[in-house]
């Protein structure tokens, strides 16, 4: 078979060997690629800075026995401000790291690619004190397209749209109105309706608006939650950026 041609954005990186690199991939059809770049930890690689985690790029991809091999790189936007900043680098590492434990491999999801590349490209751009919305905007839109959409329009269990504060079932995957939530965790009407404005709203639109902050915090906690509960593996970078950026 010969190579062919594909755009990706790299999510992980993997030493192997003494120079080879292991490169984890989401394509652009939303499908995982796992590919070995030979040689690239020696300084004159010509795939050095082209392939960190982060980064977009045109690949030229050889089949191999278990493995794809890189033969070529040409990039195509490094998110370099990403790495230059603290805060831009966790939030960033949330992003690629929810995404190389959700997709799945021979189970393209083509809008992951697309809300990747919005989403660290909203980072790079956005106010420092914005950062935190668009990674939870980033993680309530990733999991719906994942199957996983809270349900916030109405009671998950008696389809009641009681007002006011509510539940939030985790394991339902939507809100509880008072006489259903039972002991499930309260969410206010305000931060459903944030959920719910996220969700409509494009990265762009999210990196340019102020946010009620109290309502924001909450919303945070609660899809840190969700995700941990309905992902099997567990998310290092989310626990991270959670305990300490993303305060």
């Amino acid at each position: 078979m010969t190579s062919y041609a594909l755009r990706v954005l790299v999510l992980r990186k993997t030493k192997l060997g003494e120079a080879d690199v292991i490169v984890t991939l989401l394509s652009s059809d939303g499908g995982i690629v796992r590919a070995v770049a030979k040689g690239m930890r020696k300084p004159t690689s010509r795939f050095a800075g082209r392939l960190e985690p982060g980064s977009v790029a045109d690949l030229m991809l050889a089949p191999g026995r278990t493995l794809e091999v890189v033969s070529d790189a040409r990039s195509v936007d490094l998110h370099a401000g990403l790495r230059a900043d603290y805060e831009r680098s966790t939030a960033a590492s949330v992003v690629l790291d929810v995404l190389d434990k959700m997709a799945v491999e021979g189970q393209p999801e083509e809008r992951l690619f697309r809300l990747a590349c919005a989403t660290l490209g909203a980072l790079e751009a956005a106010e420092p004190f914005r950062i935190r919305a668009l990674v939870t905007a980033f993680l309530l839109k990733a999991m719906s397209m994942h199957g996983y959409r809270p349900h916030l329009d109405s009671c998950v269990s008696c389809a009641c749209t009681a007002g006011g504060r509510s539940g939030f079932s985790l394991e339902a995957g939507g809100i509880l109105c008072p006489a259903c939530g039972g002991s499930a965790p309260p969410l206010s009407s305000g931060a459903r309706d944030l959920l719910s404005w996220l969700l409509a709203s494009t990265m762009e639109e999210i990196a340019r608006t102020d946010l009620p902050q109290r309502e924001e915090v909450e919303a945070f906690g609660l899809m840190t939650q969700f995700v941990a509960y309905h992902l099997p593996a567990r998310l290092k970078a989310l626990e991270f950026y959670a305990n300490g950026a993303g305060q």
